[in-house]
């Protein structure tokens, strides 16, 4: 969940690392750190915080060098400090180490370290490791890459490290372990970086290092070997990335372009796979699986956080137009309670980063036991989309935003495509069906840009709430996952506790909170359950609740008793999760800048979750 930037080139050192470490900040920004190598002569700086504290502690110092490596911080092993922030140093102090993951059996290999006469200087598991290196140099005799390679097969975990050594200055060490690290290549320098972000400026080239390696950088020359010694030939791959999509825009946040970027991400993510006038979804990326899903029991999505929402959405329509049983799983809780699993179940991994560590290792396990698996992930050369068999990728383009916004829109697209390209291979659709729905989806990045243009009337609602405690999200059917979407992106970047419940299941406990101080957003849409979230309301409102109502554009009825509404086209029932989800946004997004919050880095989250 950290993030990792390395330089090795012509170009000074430090400028390129402090930028790198900028665009990373949103994957860790408890505490920053860069070591710089000027011939053999070494500088650390790292301190708590964010990169600005950093930069502005070493303004005055002599940064100069060519090669350089730095580090922000998600904390796992001890509290953010000067003396856990990275890189750590080997007990000689000539060795570096950055680290991104875990090392999970860290503190027996402390224990004997110490017997050894260790002496440790942070309460990290990163510091553990680059002292065992040195322990293997001192005791084999070996050089830096064969330490290295053996300390590695000893750890158990997941990691992803960048070494700086004083005794050879012209190299680093890199390798990987479940926590990904993308090379880019140069002419007469080479980047490192824990994604593409920070190298789009200065090269499009870039090798993805796969897990068990462990490569060898110097200005004019890259090794790349197996953890098991065999030598690797390293495959370049162009990014499809636009420097312009990591920064703002004119924006104030990330996180409010990215919700006003959803047209374009939806848009991009139907391009080229729907044919309305012909009633046809084409998905190339699970094309050849395209009999086996005539034939399959059932479907298990596997996410976290607001994958699993997006999952949830899935659940309602592949059930409803492909009639496939579907069960969707925590990816966190899946491989631990020995699920049942078959080879004629396909396992749907849904991951905005592709590197979810707790989605990887659900993967793993049902890939073990036969099953058919197709991951959704929006980042190109991450790790789930090279486990899985077959995929779709949502093409949202980066989302810098710790909250996720655009990204979630993106997977329930797919989604829909999905379940569309299912009942389209299974004969559970007509034709004509097809044609008026995929017709309606063509249409939905317009009806999104309408519901966006509702942004000043949520900002005038967010300014009457701001100051609620708790909040309660209701939904029913597929406005159920929206209102749990809703509720944890309040959570998310306003710490305000908010819950999202079936609004049937309000009257079996949550209505004991409900006052005249409790805000109550409902989705309240023309649907199926229109009557029934009406009841649902008049139960809220009997209890002096303050209602804010999601609703269809000129709906008079649900109107006339709520405190609050926020209009949205008229869509077909399939295509609400796309709407309604946007009001949500926005709300979750004004309380947070009301309330004085750090929007794109709320407190103790990160982008990318790579560690359980």
């Amino acid at each position: 969940m950290c993030g990792i930037i390395g330089y090795i080139g012509f170009r000074e050192a430090w400028p390129v690392v402090l930028k790198g470490l900028k665009r990373l900040e949103y994957r860790g920004y408890d505490s920053a750190g860069i070591a710089v190598l000027n011939g053999e002569k070494q500088s650390t700086y790292k301190k708590a915080g964010k990169v600005s504290v950093l930069e502005d502690y070493a303004k005055d110092f002599d940064c100069s060098g060519n090669i350089a490596m730095g580090h922000t911080r998600w904390a796992t092993h001890g509290q953010p400090s000067d003396r856990n922030s990275h890189p750590h140093t080997s007990n000689n102090g000539q060795l570096s180490i950055i680290h991104n993951g875990i090392i999970e059996n860290y503190a027996t290999l402390k224990e004997e370290l110490l017997t050894r006469g260790h002496h440790f200087s942070s309460d990290t598991d990163t510091e553990v490791l680059i002292h065992l290196v040195e322990e293997i140099q001192n005791i084999e005799g070996t050089d830096l890459l064969e330490s290295v390679r053996l300390a590695l097969n000893e750890v158990a975990g997941a990691y992803a490290i960048v070494i700086m050594d004083q005794a050879n200055p012209d190299r680093l060490i890199v390798a990987r372990k479940g926590s990904p690290m993308v090379i880019g290549v140069g002419s007469g320098e080479y980047f490192i970086a824990s994604d593409a972000t920070p190298i789009i400026e200065y090269t499009k080239n870039v090798i993805y290092l796969n897990d068990n390696e462990i490569a060898v950088i110097t200005k004019s020359e890259l090794l790349i070997k197996r953890l098991d010694n065999v030598i690797q030939t390293p495959m370049i791959q162009e990014l499809n990335m636009k420097l312009e999509m990591l920064e703002k825009g004119g924006y104030d946040h990330f996180m409010l372009k990215e919700i006003f970027e959803q047209p374009r991400s939806i848009l991009d993510c139907m391009r080229g796979r729907i044919y309305p006038q012909s009633g046809q979804v084409q998905l190339g990326g699970i094309k050849e699986f395209a009999e086996k899903l005539k034939n399959i029991d059932r479907i298990i999505i596997v996410a976290c956080g607001t994958s699993w929402h997006a999952g949830l959405v899935g659940e309602y329509l592949i059930e409803e137009y492909a009639r496939i049983p579907v069960e969707v799983e925590y990816a966190s809780e899946f491989r631990y309670r020995n699920p049942i699993i078959t080879e004629k179940d396909v396992v749907i991994a849904i991951s905005q980063s592709g590197e979810t560590a707790d989605t990887m290792a659900a993967i793993e396990m049902a890939k073990e036991k036969g099953a058919t698996i197709f991951g959704i992930c929006n980042v190109t050369g991450a790790s789930i989309p090279r486990l899985t068999h077959a995929g779709v990728y949502t093409h949202a383009g980066p989302e810098i935003g710790v909250a996720s916004t655009k990204a979630f829109t993106a997977q329930v697209t797919v989604l829909t495509l999905m379940a569309f390209y299912m009942a389209q291979q299974k004969g559970t659709i007509s034709k004509g069906k097809l044609i008026q729905l995929l017709t309606e989806l063509e249409d939905i990045p317009n009806k999104v840009q309408q519901a966006l243009e509702s942004n000043e009337l949520v900002k005038y609602i967010s300014a009457e709430i701001k100051d609620a405690s708790n909040c309660l999200f209701l939904g029913r059917g597929s406005g159920f996952p929206v209102a749990l979407e809703g509720a944890l992106k309040l959570k998310e970047i306003s710490y305000i506790h908010a819950e999202g419940y079936p609004a049937a299941e309000m009257k079996h406990g949550p209505i004991a909170l409900i006052d005249e101080q409790m805000p109550v957003i409902v989705i309240a849409t023309h649907n199926s359950s229109y009557e029934k979230v009406i009841s649902n309301i008049q139960e809220v409102k009997a209890r002096k609740g303050i209602v804010i109502a999601i609703v269809t554009k000129g709906d008079q009825k649900v109107r006339d008793m709520v405190d609050y509404f926020i209009e949205i086209p008229d869509a077909d029932e399939a295509f609400l999760p796309l709407l309604a989800t946007i009001p949500l946004q926005l709300m979750a997004y004004h309380i947070a800048v009301l309330r004085g919050c750090n929007v794109d880095q709320p407190r103790n989250l990160a982008k990318s979750v790579t560690v359980e």
